[in-house]
């Protein structure tokens, strides 16, 4: 009887060990991510530009569901897919350095109407504003 007892409690021991083990686990990937700033990633190999712009109606106010798109000024085709959020605003992640992109947003237009773009410069690896103006 005091064998069975005994092997209960090495039993609940190790188990006890296991659970702590996996907490210290948990509790040290919180702690590197509380660390790092919000917003910032854990990757530090490549540096990045953000392009962060606001989809405006006619009527002045943010838009939601528009979808965007965004290329290089020397490109054709759409790199980058967006859609607005519910306060009108999207953000791409854009190579650092110089570089020269359009952003326009994909709705439907007038026939022979232009759809709403703009152009912005990123320099490095900076944050660059933009704001898309619907028409009526």
């Amino acid at each position: 009887m005091c064998r069975s007892s005994f092997r209960g409690s090495v039993l609940a021991a190790l188990c006890a060990l296991a659970a702590f083990a996996a907490i210290a686990g948990v509790i040290t990937n919180v702690t590197a991510q509380a660390q790092t700033p919000a917003g910032a990633s854990q990757h530090t190999g490549a540096d990045y530009a953000l392009i962060f712009g606001t989809v405006w109606g006619a009527d002045g106010h943010p838009v939601y569901g528009i979808p965007v798109k965004i290329r290089r000024a020397d490109d054709k085709k759409a790199r980058w897919d967006r859609v607005s959020d519910h306060s009108g605003e999207f953000a791409q992640r854009v190579p650092a350095g110089s570089g020269d992109y359009v952003i326009w947003a994909d709705v439907k237009t007038p026939k022979g109407g232009a759809k709403p773009e703009t152009k912005v410069h990123v320099e490095n690896d900076e944050r660059v504003d933009v704001g898309l103006h619907l028409l009526k």
